[in-house]
Order: C-alpha cells, then structure tokens, then sequence
C-alpha cells in the first residue's frame, strides 16, 4: 500500500515517494501538453479563420486548459490524508470526459467547423450535445472530490482551506457556462459567449473575449482557474512570510472569498454587455469596494492575536 510521506513547505505539503498519484490524471496532463505544442503550429501553420480568430486557437486553448486542470486534481488528490475511492475514480471520469471535450474539439477544427453551440447539422448537433453532456458529467465528478475533500481532516489548515475553495470557486466558474448555453441571440440560436453584440466580433489578443461587449468566457476563465490560484495564494503566504498558520488560514479565506465575489462581479458586467476594459462608474465602484473590503480584512487578520 502506497503512503505519503510529506513535510510541510511554505503552506502546501511537499510530497515525498511513494505518493498516490491518480495516474490517469497525469496521462490527461501529458497527452494534453502535446495537443498545446500541436495546437499552437496549427495557429501558425493553418491560415482559416473561424468566428473572427484562427481555426487551431480553440483546442489551443482548451489544451492548456486541461494541462493545469489535470495536473491540479491529480495533486490534490495526491495529498489528501486518506486514498478515497469515489474522488479516484471521479478522476477517471473526468479524464475520459477531457478526451471526448478534446477529440469532438479537434474533429471540428479538421472540418473546419465550430464545436460550440453548433446545431447546423444533424451531426454538429450530436456533437455539440455530446459536449454539454459531458461538461455536466465533469461537472459531477468534481462535485464527489469537492465532499471528498470537505469529509477529510486535512492537518494544514491553510492548505485545507486553499484546497476546499479552489474546488467550490472553481465549481462556481464551471456553473457559468450553463448561462452561455441558455443565451438567445438575435437569430434565435440558442447558446452565445457575447453578450449584447454577436460572437464572433471583435476581441482581445490570445483569449478572443470580445471588446465591445460583454462576454460570459470572462467570468468562467477565472472561476476555473481558482483551483489554481488559491491553492498558490497558500503557498505564497507560506514561502514568503512568517505569518502564523491561523493568520495564514484566515488570509487564505479571505482571499478565496473574495475571489468567489471577483467571479460574481465578472459574470454581472458580462450581462450588463460591457467590455472587461470598458466598465461602467457603476462596476469600478463595485470593484473598488471589493478591493477595500478584502484589504481591510486582511489587514485586520493580520494584526488579530487572536
């Protein structure tokens, strides 16, 4: 039986071998770094355009995407106290729902075709319902390792904390996307990422978001991306300050919070059809007082002896 012998480094533990990595998970990271290399030659190799960007930027995209999405889950459950068999098997299921994401994502691209809220063909339809089957399945299976993770007594608090709301933050971006799926646009389709103007338009370099409207891909890019980025706050507070573990802890949920109100704040300027770099008094105000309050906490975490 496998065990992990760890020690604690900054905030996050340091695994040592043997460690229970989910396999799987690790096969997902490599086999989704090599469609990155692919999809990146095919940026500058294929010159067709689709939907205002080039044809390969979206499995491009995507592929980095799962890269840190694997990689993040397989660590995660790497450190967990105790081996669970419904997170490691939720595992599996996400790696096969990632390959089914990635190959129709692909197949779409060879055809020259879109694979998002397509339903201009019989055979477009099936795929792209195939996708949002998926995605809930995915969306499931993050759900079991987020109870999962809630049920264990994990020793580091800080770490626990970074854990438990990178996991519901993130499931709070993945949510988002059913908000893309249910838009009607002015045709009548049903399914859009632009708010206010068609997809398609104009957009920022690399991502695409559109800069002059809104766009819901905002919200859910840094949702998802909390089962990263706190995770690092953690390690951050942990590596480069002296701070006590309960100051650390407090941060960390501090932090989280107010990343998970960051994602709101997004999501409510994307359905107000404003650009990410056009906000309205209105939103730099809700950002201001977003930015006090989290500072002002912080603060008074800090300097709390209790």
């Amino acid at each position: 039986m496998t065990t992990i012998d760890s020690l604690t480094a900054g905030s996050l533990p340091v695994l040592r071998t043997p460690v229970r990595w989910n396999r799987p998970l690790l096969w997902l990271t490599a086999a989704a770094a090599v469609l990155a290399v692919i999809s990146a030659a095919g940026v500058f190799l294929d010159d067709r355009i689709l939907t205002g960007v080039p044809i390969w930027l979206k499995p491009f995209k995507f592929a980095v995407s799962f890269v840190f999405y694997a990689w993040t889950l397989a660590w995660m459950l790497a450190i967990l106290p105790r081996r669970s068999r419904p997170a490691e098997w939720s595992g599996i299921i996400i790696v096969g729902v990632a390959v089914a994401e990635l190959a129709i994502i692909v197949a779409q691209v060879l055809r020259g075709r879109t694979s998002h809220y397509n339903m201009e063909t019989p055979l477009d339809a099936l795929l792209w319902s195939v996708m949002g089957t998926s995605i809930m399945v995915l969306f499931l299976a993050q759900v079991v390792i987020g109870v999962v993770t809630l049920r264990q007594r994990i020793p580091d608090r800080p770490a626990a904390f970074a854990i438990r709301l990178g996991l519901g933050v993130s499931l709070l971006g993945m949510a988002l996307a059913f908000l893309m799926t249910s838009q009607v646009t002015d045709t009548g389709m049903i399914g859009a990422h632009s708010v206010g103007v068609p997809d398609g338009g104009p957009g920022m370099p690399v991502t695409g978001w559109s800069t002059t409207g809104g766009d819901l891909r905002i919200s859910h890019f840094v949702g998802l991306h909390a089962l990263q980025a706190i995770p690092l706050l953690a390690f951050a507070l942990g590596r480069w300050t002296r701070l006590a573990d309960r100051v650390r802890a407090r941060l960390v949920l501090i932090g989280g919070s107010a990343y998970a109100v960051l994602v709101l704040l997004l999501t409510w300027q994307a359905l107000r059809a404003q650009p990410l770099l056009e906000p309205d008094a209105i939103t730099l105000a809700a950002f201001a007082a977003l930015a006090t309050v989290t500072a002002a906490a912080s603060v008074a975490a800090v300097w709390s002896r209790s």
